[in-house]
């Protein structure tokens, strides 16, 4: 399994409904991503420098995130960039940053 962190540009007019989807367990069933893309995007913090969502995924697809974006995140972010990172290590870098749901009024 490969770790990646995570930069979008969230769509502003579609946070609301996704974490209206988050929080009703909307993606969970969604295998075999479900369960991590929603504790991931849930713990999605917003790197006030860019404006973008940074989060930490774990993901088995080449190209990465392949199955999720065509899912689920193309519909709620724009230029998807990933870096790959060991387990634990991007989620240490973006801990300080502000969660995305309390900063953008979404959650």
């Amino acid at each position: 399994m490969a770790y990646y962190l995570v930069r979008a540009r969230p769509r502003p007019e579609r946070l609301a409904e996704l974490s209206r989807r988050l929080s009703a367990g909307e993606f969970g069933s969604m295998r075999p991503f479900g369960n991590a893309l929603t504790h991931s995007l849930l713990q999605a913090r917003l790197d006030p420098d860019t404006g973008e969502a940074v989060w930490e995924e774990e993901d088995y697809c080449t190209p990465p995130l392949a199955m999720e974006r065509a899912a689920v995140l193309d519909r709620y972010f724009d230029a998807l960039r990933v870096e790959p990172v060991r387990k634990g290590e991007g989620w240490s870098r973006v801990h300080d940053l502000p969660s995305l749901w309390t900063q953008r009024g979404a959650g």
